[in-house]
C-alpha cells in the first residue's frame, strides 16, 4: 500500500505495485466470511460484502457490519423499545423507565417484547438521577465558554474536568442502587450504561459487554471486582457524540508533522468505582464505529486521554490496534480512561530520483512516439496493416502520457478531475488493447511464415482492429463509469480510487492482455525455431536465428509484458524492482521508435533521402542474379522478412 501511494513513481498509480493476490479461496476469505464449496466466499450473518454480492471470489472484497437499525432494514423492536446495532447483529432494548418482565436486558425479536413501565418509585428515581447526569454534561457544553475562547491548554483542562465529573456522577448513581444491575440512558449528546457487580465472578473467564451508541466495550469480570474489598463494584461506559469536535486530533502530540490526522470516532469513557490502583489483568477490548468510512492508505491509531496537572492530550501509550476495517476499529487497552480512534493519512515523500526518471523517460517517449507516428503516416514504403497497428498504438500512448504529465494533479475541481481520470482510464486501456492486437498480428505472421499471399491475414486484421482497439476499452470505461462514477478521481490524483476494488476495472484487462501477449510471444519463438530448423542449413544460420530472437524479444518489451515487473515489487528487492519497472516502462515510446523505425532498412533509407538537400528519385532494384547462391538469397529474404514492418526490421 505504501508504494501504491506514490513512493515508486507515477506508474504505481496505474498499477498497484505490491503483489496482487489471486482470486479468493477458503484460506483467503476476508474477516467475517466463510467458504462455500471450496470455491466462493460469503459473508456471515449480519455482514454484507462491499460489492453487494452474496457469493464472491474477488480477493480484496470486505465484509462490513450491517446496521439493522437504520434504513433500508430499520428493525422494529415494538413499543417502548429501541434497536441498537452491534457488530454482526443487533439488540432490542427497553426504553429508559421500562424493563422486560423476564428481567433480561435485551431481546432480538419483537414478539419477545414485554417492556413494561417500571412501577417502582425507587427505580424511576434512579432513572431520573442518571438523567440529571446527562443534563449536567449538556450544561457543560452550553454554558462553559472556556473551550471556545480559551487557549488550547485551557480547553484541555476543561475537557479533563468534564470527563472526570461525568464518570464520577454516573458511578455514584449506579452504586446508590446496586440492586438495579444495569442502568442505561442516552440522548443526542451522551449515552451512559452502568453495570453493578455484586458477586465475586462465579463464572471463570466471564466477560461483560457494554454498549452505547455504536460503540462497545468487553471487560473481564476479574478486572471489575475489587480484590480484598467488600461491597458492590460499578463500571460505567460512556459515549460522547460531539466531544470529539472539541478535543480533536490537534491534541495528539505524537502526530508527525507530515501526517494528516483527524478524529475518526466518538470519544468514550470507561471507569470503575471504587477505584483500584492495579492495572488490568487482561486488556479491555473497545470497538468503535467510524464517523466516516476509512480509506485505503489511512492508518488507525488507538489513543486515550492523558490527564495532566494542567491540561491534557491524546496519547497512544498502553493502547494497541487490534483490527480495523472501513467501518469499525477495535483496540486493546491495558488501562481504563477516555478513548478514541484517530485516523492518520501519511503524506509520503516521493523518491526524487524516480521522479526525475519518470519525467525524463516520459519526455523522451513523447518525442519518440511523435516521430514514430509521423514516420508511419508519411513513409509510403512501409504502409501496410502492421504499420496501422503501430500508428494507433503510438497515438494512444502519446495522448495518455501527455495527459498524465499535464493533468494528473488537477484535483481542485472534482468534475474535471473525474473526466481526466476517465480519459486516462480509456487511453491506457486502449494502448494495452492495441498491444494485444500487435501480439496477435505477430503470432499470425509467424504462423504463416512461408505463405507469400497475406491478403487473408490483412483483411482479418483490418476488420478486427478498430472495433477491438477502440470499442472494447470504451465499453469497459462506460460500464465502470455507469456503476461507480464517484470512484473516478481521488483527493491526491486524478486516477481511479483504490477503494472497493475499483482499480480492477483497469488491472483486470491489463493483466489479461499481458498474459495473452506472453503466450503469443512464446508461441512465436517456438514457431520461428521450428520453421527455421526445417529449412536448408545454409539458410537457417545461427545469425538468422539470433536476429529473429532479438526482434521477438524487442516485441515483448513493446507489448507491455514488462509491466509484470510491477508485481515483483515486494520484499527486499522492492526498490530495485521499482527503479527497473519505472525505467523500462517510461521508455516504452523509445522502444517503439527504435524497433519499428530505426531498425527498419526502408525507414532508414527514407530518413537519408529526407536529409539530402536534393532528394534523389526513389529507385527499387530487384536482384536478377542467378547462380549458386542467388536462390538461397531470395529464399532467405522470403522466410526471414515475410512482412518487414511486422518484425520490426
Amino acid at each position: 500500500k505504501n508504494s501504491a501511494m506514490g513512493a515508486p513513481g507515477w506508474l504505481c498509480w496505474l498499477m498497484t505495485c505490491p503483489s496482487l493476490p489471486a482470486a479468493a479461496t477458503c484460506r483467503q476469505c476476508p474477516q467475517h466470511a466463510l467458504c462455500v464449496n471450496s470455491t466462493h466466499c460469503t459473508c456471515n450473518s449480519g455482514y454484507a460484502s462491499n460489492s453487494g454480492r452474496k457469493f464472491f471470489t474477488f480477493p480484496f472484497e470486505r465484509c462490513n457490519d450491517i446496521d439493522e437499525c437504520k434504513p433500508p432494514i430499520s428493525i422494529y423492536c415494538g413499543s417502548n423499545a429501541a434497536c441498537q446495532n452491534v457488530e454482526g447483529g443487533f439488540h432490542c432494548l427497553c426504553n429508559p423507565g421500562y424493563r422486560l418482565i423476564s428481567g433480561d436486558t435485551q431481546f432480538e425479536n419483537p414478539n419477545k417484547n414485554t417492556c413494561q413501565k417500571t412501577t417502582s418509585s425507587k427505580t424511576t428515581k434512579d432513572t431520573e438521577e442518571l438523567q440529571r447526569v446527562v443534563e449536567k454534561f449538556e450544561s457543560f457544553l452550553t454554558n462553559d465558554t472556556a473551550r471556545e475562547m480559551g487557549e488550547k491548554r485551557e480547553v484541555a483542562t476543561w475537557a479533563t474536568t468534564v470527563l472526570q465529573t461525568i464518570e464520577s456522577s454516573a458511578l455514584e448513581t449506579a452504586l446508590k442502587n446496586p440492586e438495579q444491575e444495569i442502568q442505561k440512558i442516552h440522548n443526542s449528546t451522551v449515552a451512559i450504561e452502568t453495570l453493578v457487580v455484586t458477586n465475586n465472578c462465579s463464572e471463570e473467564g466471564k466477560v461483560f459487554n457494554l454498549n452505547t451508541y455504536m460503540n462497545s466495550m468487553d471487560i473481564h469480570c476479574n478486572d471489575i471486582v475489587q480484590e480484598n474489598m467488600q461491597g458492590p463494584t460499578a463500571i460505567a461506559f460512556i459515549s460522547y457524540s460531539s466531544l470529539g469536535n472539541i478535543i480533536n486530533a490537534t491534541f495528539f502530540e505524537e502526530a508527525n508533522d507530515k501526517d494528516q490526522v483527524y478524529m475518526s470516532s466518538q470519544v468514550v469513557s470507561a471507569a470503575i468505582r471504587p477505584e483500584r490502583n492495579t492495572s488490568l489483568s487482561k486488556p479491555v477490548i473497545l470497538s468503535f464505529q467510524h464517523v466516516k468510512m476509512k480509506l485505503n492508505g489511512e492508518r488507525a491509531v488507538c489513543v486515550y486521554w492523558k490527564s495532566m496537572k494542567v491540561g491534557g492530550q491524546w496519547s497512544s501509550d498502553g493502547c494497541f490496534l487490534k483490527q480495523a476495517n472501513r467501518s469499525h476499529t477495535t483496540c486493546n487497552c491495558t488501562h481504563l480512561s477516555s478513548f478514541a480512534v484517530l485516523m492518520a493519512l501519511t503524506n509520503q515523500e516521493e523518491d526524487p530520483v524516480l521522479v526525475v526518471i519518470t519525467y525524463v523517460g516520459l519526455g523522451l517517449s513523447l518525442l519518440c512516439l511523435l516521430l514514430a507516428a509521423l514516420t508511419f503516416l508519411l513513409c509510403k514504403t512501409i504502409q501496410n496493416t502492421s504499420t496501422s497497428l503501430h500508428l494507433h498504438l503510438s497515438v494512444c500512448l502519446f495522448l495518455a502520457h501527455l495527459l498524465f504529465l499535464t493533468a494528473i494533479n488537477q484535483t481542485k475541481i472534482k468534475v474535471l478531475c473525474s473526466i481526466i481520470a476517465g480519459a486516462l482510464h480509456y487511453l491506457y486501456l486502449a494502448a494495452f488493447t492495441w498491444m494485444l492486437l500487435e501480439g496477435l498480428h505477430l503470432f499470425l505472421t509467424a504462423r504463416n511464415l512461408t505463405v507469400v499471399n497475406y491478403s487473408g491475414l490483412n483483411r482479418f486484421m483490418k476488420w478486427l482492429m478498430f472495433p477491438v482497439g477502440y470499442g472494447v476499452p470504451a465499453l469497459i470505461v462506460a460500464i465502470s463509469a455507469a456503476s461507480r462514477p464517484d470512484l473516478y478521481g481521488t483527493p491526491a490524483r486524478c486516477w481511479l480510487d483504490l477503494n472497493q476494488g475499483f482499480i480492477w476495472s483497469f488491472l483486470g484487462p491489463v493483466c489479461l492482455i499481458i498474459c495473452v501477449n506472453l503466450i503469443f510471444f512464446l508461441l512465436t519463438l517456438w514457431i520461428l525455431k521450428r520453421k527455421l530448423s526445417s529449412l536448408n542449413s545454409e539458410v537457417s544460420t545461427i545469425h538468422n536465428v539470433r536476429m529473429l530472437t532479438f526482434k521477438a524479444i524487442a516485441q515483448l518489451f513493446i507489448l507491455g509484458c514488462t509491466w509484470c515487473l510491477g508485481l515483483l515489487q515486494v520484499g527486499p528487492a522492492v526498490h530495485v524492482m521499482a527503479y527497473l519497472f519505472t525505467i523500462i516502462n517510461s521508455l516504452q515510446g523509445v522502444f517503439i521508435f527504435l524497433v519499428y523505425c530505426l531498425l527498419s532498412q526502408q525507414v532508414r533509407k527514407w530518413f537519408r533521402e529526407i536529409m539530402k538537400s536534393k532528394p534523389e528519385p526513389e529507385t527499387y532494384t530487384l536482384s536478377t542474379k542467378f547462380g549458386t547462391n542467388s536462390r538461397h538469397s531470395e529464399v532467405r529474404e522470403l522466410v526471414i522478412y515475410p512482412n518487414v514492418s511486422s518484425l520490426g526490421t
